[in-house]
């Protein structure tokens, strides 16, 4: 995508941002002070906006009934992953929950995979047989969305516990919602990662509502941050790319050096918990809309580089036009995607072919279930 050199003239110049204040639990917080520049914010913008798009795609997909089954959708919360991109490397670790679209393409995945496997094709990131909730791209350390609730979390502490061994430099994301955040395992997999000074940062994304109950209905202490007790936390407005970006880079730094680190992103979902969750029985379309006009992360990276001159308002809409377009593109590839082979309902389960047999089952079964 080609913009004029004349809008690009500022793209270099260093441009200074003051984020919202962070909550600290046992740690000084990093500054509120944030420096970026025009083609940062650029990419900001494209990235965010093609995850947009995407999961708007993947709505409208699951309405015309080419994506079955489970389907959370994850827009209003692409400041979340876009700053956390911005500030690691692709040798760092992530583990996430089942709302895992936008993960994948933050890895480094492309959009046909993620269609492809929404609607359970062969192009799909899992070969078409995981679906919406099992994105996974190993070469790029995504281990993958979860599809049970809080079941990554001490997996993560597992991947941290692989770098510290490894001696590689990396860190672990384990990231959870607020629902997930009061289970056990997540303290269990908390005390160990704090025992052995595993570097974890363990990422509750923070969207409110544990399906369709709010946080404060559920947790006695929604300061999730502050729920580490002995390991230090931050609260982040998980609405800015670039407050994220400044702490996850702060986070990285600490786990590296003293072990695991709790931030909780202050995010919204726009979307109901799944696609059978209006979305709107258990709060106000007007609070959606007051998040979507006073804190929407693609809006505030608009207005940046509009104030700052980076881009004019007719630039970024020729960027938005190209964005569609090409999700329209992904979205025709993937459904040109042949579904997986019937013979791959065994793979991965019996070592040979003769092992169904083995467990009670005959010829005459397997064509039935074709």
């Amino acid at each position: 995508m080609q913009i004029s050199q004349r809008s690009f003239a500022s793209a270099a110049d260093e441009i200074t941002v003051e984020v919202r204040p962070y909550k600290a639990h046992k740690i000084e917080p990093p500054s509120t002070t944030v420096t970026t520049n025009g083609e940062e914010l650029l990419k900001f913008f494209k990235t965010m906006y093609q995850m947009r798009r995407m999961e708007i795609a993947a709505d409208m997909l699951y309405k015309a009934k080419f994506i079955r089954g489970f389907c959370h959708l994850y827009d209003g919360q692409e400041a979340v992953l876009v700053g956390m991109e911005a500030a690691i490397n692709w040798k760092d670790s992530i583990i996430t929950s089942y709302r895992d679209h936008c993960t994948h393409i933050g890895r480094g995945g492309t959009m046909v995979q993620v269609m492809a496997e929404l609607m359970g094709r062969q192009a799909g990131a899992s070969k078409g047989m995981g679906g919406s909730m099992h994105m996974y791209h190993k070469a790029h350390n995504f281990y993958g969305g979860q599809g049970i609730v809080g079941a990554q979390i001490p997996v993560g502490a597992g991947l941290g516990f692989a770098h510290k061994y490894r001696k590689d430099g990396g860190v672990a994301f384990a990231m959870y919602g607020d629902g997930a955040a009061n289970q056990g395992q997540k303290y269990e997999a908390l005390n160990i990662a704090a025992l052995w000074s595993l570097p974890v940062i363990f990422v509750c994304e923070n969207n409110h509502y544990g399906m369709g109950t709010a946080e404060w209905r559920a947790a006695k202490s929604s300061s999730f941050y502050t729920r580490g007790d002995y390991s230090p936390g931050l609260k982040v407005d998980g609405m800015d790319v670039l407050a994220v970006k400044n702490a996850v880079a702060f986070a990285k730094k600490y786990a590296l050096e003293s072990g695991p680190i709790i931030l909780e992103m202050d995010t919204y979902r726009y979307h109901g918990h799944s696609m059978s969750d209006p979305g709107s029985t258990y709060r106000t379309r007007d609070e959606i809309s007051n998040m979507r006009q006073q804190r929407d992360p693609i809006e505030q990276v608009r207005k940046l580089l509009l104030d700052h001159k980076v881009v004019e308002a007719v630039e970024l809409k020729k960027i938005e036009k190209a964005l569609k377009k090409e999700v329209d593109q992904a979205v025709e590839e993937a459904k040109a995607s042949p579904p997986p082979e019937d013979s791959m309902l065994w793979a991965n389960i019996y070592k040979d072919t003769l092992g169904a047999h083995t467990r009670g089952l005959d010829s005459k079964i397997k064509v039935a279930l074709r």
